[in-house]
């Protein structure tokens, strides 16, 4: 021990050995992807899944509680969204499919108003046919010994024509506005449901022709009809009346009122449900279906249909309504045309001061016939004179006219 010069002997695992170890800082080794704060491994995993068990399991009610609240919250927004996409589709095709019958009504307006206009001709040729005054007007040229009697009856014939002309005109704007409406309605019905599923035509072409046919009776023995009911007024109110006889533009008013009253029995104590000019534009339910329409049959289902839907439409209070307001308005356009010949001349003026007074100025009946003789010619025009134009723009009628294509173009009528 002395020998070794006092030294002392160093072992690894001595004293002084741990003591500097302790001073000294090792850094751990740390794998890669580990964070800073401490070494990650599946025990301390398995404790957190531990952990969340016990937690889920000691709030077991709450847990099943808050899922449930937000699953329900969860399919409720995506069936709202489902909702909302739905109705937002909805919305845009009635959208497209209203703008689309708009369209197409509009369209069969104008076609309502051309074809007005293409039968007024027609109209025209049978009235004068049935109805010459331009025969009895030539024999007069030639001074003939029954110059009177032939007066009288040019007299009778001319307020005829012309009042019938008037009636015949409002009867085919207005029905015409109902046929074309009912038939449009058909066929925008056909071409929404030939785009979806290809099913049969409500009204294929050879229908439409059929039922558009029934129009002849207003121009055939409708008419005639009309002519012998409103002849008959005629001489009632005006037979007795002397061509030497003086009118007024308002007595002449007064006189054309009193033969309407007699024409749509208006002095029958009596209330009709329907208009009595519904006999002339369509024959009789009880009359054989061949006299309705070109070439109708019993086995003509669809035709038959149209038909009396239509005479369901024209014996409605409101068809009667339009027809009455027409009237109005036709009867007044033909005393405006006819105010042009009695304006008061200035002596007239000078010696009453009255200028718009309608009973200052008079006329002998013998000068008044020239003048409503001529009206048909005004009245049936086929140009779009203020006549048939008042009409076919009134508001009344296209109101109308509204609510029959509304009635018939409606997806419920392919259920009927």
């Amino acid at each position: 021990m002395a020998g070794t010069g006092g030294a002392r002997a160093v072992f690894p695992g001595g004293r002084a050995a741990r003591h500097r170890g302790r001073g000294r800082c090792y850094r751990p080794f740390r794998r890669r992807g580990e964070a800073r704060g401490g070494r990650a491994g599946p025990g301390r995993a398995r404790r957190m899944l531990r952990s969340l068990w016990s937690f889920l399991k000691r709030h077991k009610k709450k847990c099943l509680v808050l899922g449930t609240f937000l699953g329900g919250v969860y399919l409720l927004g995506k069936y709202g969204q489902k909702k909302i996409r739905e109705i937002q589709e909805r919305e845009a095709a009635e959208y497209i499919a209203q703008a689309r019958r708009q369209y197409h009504f509009e369209s069969n307006q104008r076609t309502c108003n051309m074809t007005v206009l293409s039968m007024l001709p027609t109209l025209r040729d049978a009235l004068m046919h049935q109805l010459n005054s331009e025969s009895l007007t030539s024999l007069l040229k030639n001074r003939p010994a029954n110059k009177l009697e032939i007066w009288e009856d040019l007299k009778i014939i001319s307020f005829t024509r012309s009042i019938v002309a008037v009636y015949s005109t409002c009867m085919l704007v207005v029905l015409l506005r109902v046929q074309l409406n009912i038939i449009g309605g058909y066929i925008y019905l056909d071409n929404a449901a030939l785009c979806k599923n290809g099913t049969t035509p409500l009204a294929p072409p050879e229908v439409q022709q059929q039922y558009l046919s029934s129009i002849q009776h207003l121009l055939g023995d409708g008419l005639t009809e009309l002519i012998t009911i409103v002849k008959q007024a005629v001489h009632k109110v005006f037979g007795s009346i002397s061509l030497k006889h003086t009118l007024s533009l308002l007595e002449l008013e007064q006189k054309l009122k009193d033969i309407r009253k007699v024409v749509e029995h208006k002095d029958s104590d009596q209330i009709a449900s329907y208009s009595p000019l519904c006999h002339y534009l369509m024959p009789d339910e009880e009359n054989p279906l061949a006299t309705q329409a070109c070439g109708l049959t019993e086995r003509d289902i669809a035709t038959i249909k149209l038909l009396n839907e239509t005479r369901d439409m024209l014996e409605s209070p409101d068809f009667s309504t339009v027809l009455s307001t027409c009237l109005n308005r036709g009867f007044s356009r033909l005393l405006d045309n006819m105010a042009e010949f009695f304006r008061p001349t200035e002596q007239d003026l000078s010696q009453n001061g009255s200028v718009n007074s309608l009973s200052s100025v008079s006329l002998p009946l013998a000068k008044i016939i020239p003048i409503i003789n001529g009206q048909i010619h005004s009245v049936c025009s086929e140009t779009p004179s203020h006549f048939v134009q008042d009409l076919l723009m009134m508001e009344q009628v296209k109101d109308f006219a509204a609510n029959v294509y509304e009635a018939f173009s409606t997806p419920q009528q392919l259920e009927k």
